[in-house]
């Protein structure tokens, strides 16, 4: 991870000090290729049965946006594979993340752009679409997600951001994540965590007034273990 790669867990403590409201996707949609972090516009689509409305949206999407496919969660069909993968790849999008299954699993792999989904079936869309232009919308398992939005997805799950707020969280959960890395780095060399977080001032302190707390300690003194 590099230090302009943002995780979901300090986006999320980020969330929690400004009190922006945030998706959290549920866990079943898991990364196909763990390890990879995803932070990008979101293109909503909502899958009917036809890949066109997804090549629209890949058609007007900008490179570095994250192609969001509602698939109503089906678990009887992959909405989509590795030519739909290749094609958002080859347009500069910074990833997939899907509700419901996709395909061609080994293929996507080589392919390399990250995936988030329900999971595989070798079954393609099965239904008849209506005609129509795309809906450029998306749920999530009951999470909407509307063009100004933004994705942020890793190991740990998919975050929804309202547009609007992106850039104070982002500017605040880089701050997070550069001070844990940090921590991490003197910890490699020796100095344990209470050691940094001066833990027995804290415990000494907690013993005279029991109102006073670990978060309280920390940020009096910048850590960023707890927020």
């Amino acid at each position: 991870m590099t230090d302009d790669q943002l995780a979901t867990a300090p986006v999320a403590d980020a969330a929690l000090r400004l009190g922006v409201p945030l998706g959290f996707v549920t866990p079943a949609i898991r990364p196909l290729l763990p390890g990879r972090i995803i932070a990008g516009r979101a293109e909503p689509v909502t899958h009917l049965g036809s890949v066109d409305v997804i090549l629209e949206v890949i058609d007007d999407a900008e490179p570095g946006s994250v192609l969001v496919v509602d698939s109503g969660g089906r678990l009887d069909e992959a909405c989509v594979g590795d030519l739909l993968a290749l094609e958002a790849r080859e347009a500069g999008l910074a990833g997939i993340v899907i509700w419901g299954l996709h395909r061609d699993t080994a293929q996507l792999r080589d392919i390399g752009i990250p995936v988030f989904s329900l999971g595989a079936t070798p079954s393609g869309p099965r239904r008849v679409p209506p005609a129509g232009s795309a809906m450029r919308s998306a749920m999530l398992d009951g999470v909407r997600v509307t063009p100004g939005d933004v994705i942020v997805a890793d190991d740990d799950g998919v975050l929804v951001v309202p547009g609007e707020r992106w850039a104070e969280l982002a500017e605040l959960a880089a701050r997070i994540q550069h001070t844990e890395q940090a921590q991490a780095e003197r910890m490699t060399l020796g100095e344990s965590l209470r050691e940094q977080l001066d833990f027995a001032d804290y415990r000494r302190r907690q013993r005279q007034d029991p109102t006073y707390t670990l978060r309280r300690h920390l940020a009096e003194r910048g850590g960023a273990i707890e927020t």
